[in-house]
């Protein structure tokens, strides 16, 4: 009997830390894959934004040793001046640390501060405008991939933002064509990508091994189709036309509201107000879309551009407008909830921009924050005890809609220790 016990207790002993083992691995899981994704880690750091020099609404991507420069521009709520300091770590095609070390991939020091920001002028709401460009005198990149930006505060190195960006060297090159989904119960909603990557100058030997693709649609992580292996193989071409595998819901035209003037209502706004403190803006109420017929209309694909009509610097001069969103329904979902999606929200489900519903007006609002400028977004449905945003269920899908999508080509020959970033293609599904 005193066998039997000690043999219980054993296995109880064995289980529970098999049971804690996994916890522990989960929450790691968890913290590790937010801590490489696009994140804001302060309540009072608004508009982080990082693209293309000069285009706001362009991918984080520049070429290995072109004139190319990205902008980091971000706001501090809580204004005066503090010390921020930045750093990047060089990823693999998952998103987790290469096992390149900061000297192999950085020209110069593997951190810095930022030193150039200012004063709003000129505002209801006062702030701190934070920008930096990469690459700059004290740091350059020497190798392509997947990069993390991480801007921290210097005194005590508590992360405060972290992006995305890439650094793409060539070598291959990508033919893709959108079209029709092949799947008939996709095919009126869903759209089809087929590519063939052409690598005449690299000896690729073991493509399924040695190459990584991840689809993307609008620049969406959030979405993405990777861990993808090519259909055929011939003779420095590479061919993925599958049926059903690299498939996107073509969703609709994204809906826009434009906050460029507090003079008058611009575009979608039902009406303006303001007090000593600040300006107030509700959108004009937005109905379902799912079941109408397709219309198009010229947006931005989900992103978004600060500007103000009357001001000429973007980043101190647009006030920070409360801004309400309504999306009429007659009743509450019961099975889930719906969220403001777009580049907005950083493509992410965050608390700020979940809908509440209002039953007296039969509707969902969420009254967000936003800095003056045009914005395209959407309405995603989350069903209860899952991630995924899903736009159909509000929005509807066509699969004659205006969508970007890109293709990132990575490859790791045998014996290298990081993915490099060889090819790169941005096309549109109508153009």
């Amino acid at each position: 009997m005193k066998k039997q016990g000690f043999v219980v207790l054993l296995v109880g002993f064995l289980i529970s830390l098999t049971l804690n083992g996994w916890a522990q691995k989960e929450e790691y899981v968890k913290e590790n894959y937010l801590r490489y994704k696009d994140f804001v880690y302060k309540d009072y750091i608004k508009t982080a934004t990082l693209f293309p020099k000069d285009y706001p609404i362009g991918f984080p991507i520049m070429g290995l040793g072109k004139r190319e420069i990205l902008s980091l521009s971000f706001d501090d709520m809580e204004g005066g001046v503090k010390d921020y300091s930045y750093t990047v770590v060089h990823c693999n095609a998952d998103w987790q640390p290469s096992d390149l070390n900061d000297m192999e991939y950085i020209d110069g020091f593997n951190s810095d501060e930022i030193v150039n920001y200012e004063f709003s002028f000129n505002t209801l709401i006062d702030y701190t405008n934070y920008q930096l460009e990469l690459p700059n005198e004290n740091m350059k990149f020497t190798k392509s991939g997947n990069y993390l930006l991480k801007v921290y505060l210097s005194d005590s190195e508590e992360l405060v933002l972290t992006k995305r960006f890439l650094i793409q060297e060539g070598g291959v090159s990508i033919d893709a064509v959108v079209q029709r989904a092949t799947a008939v119960s996709k095919s009126r909603s869903h759209q089809e990508i087929d590519f063939v990557i052409n690598h005449p100058g690299s000896n690729i030997r073991n493509p399924r091994s040695e190459v990584q693709v991840t689809v993307m649609q609008n620049g969406r992580w959030d979405n993405s189709i990777s861990d993808l292996e090519p259909l055929f193989i011939k003779e420095k071409k590479l061919i993925y036309d599958y049926q059903n595998e690299i498939v996107f819901s073509g969703g609709k035209e994204f809906r826009e509201v434009d906050l460029r003037t507090t003079r008058y209502q611009a575009e979608n706004i039902q009406n303006i107000e303001s007090d000593l403190d600040r300006y107030y803006m509700k959108v004009i109420p937005d109905k379902e879309r799912d079941g109408r017929i397709y219309d198009y209309d010229a947006e931005a694909n989900g992103q978004f551009i600060i500007e103000n009509f009357h001001e000429d610097d973007p980043h101190i001069e647009c006030d920070y407008i409360r801004t309400t969103f309504t999306l009429q329904q007659l009743f509450p979902e019961r099975t889930g909830n719906f969220y403001l999606f777009g580049a907005l929200s950083d493509w992410q489900l965050k608390e700020e921009f979940k809908m509440r519903y209002d039953e007296k007006l039969s509707a969902y609002q969420c009254t967000v924050d936003l800095k003056q400028g045009y914005y395209n977004y959407s309405y995603a449905f989350v069903e209860d005890g899952s991630e995924i945003a899903n736009l159909e269920r509000i929005e509807g899908g066509w699969f004659e809609t205006e969508n970007n999508y890109q293709i990132l080509v990575y490859y790791r020959p045998f014996g290298d220790r990081y993915d490099r970033l060889v090819g790169y293609e941005l096309f549109n599904s109508v153009k």
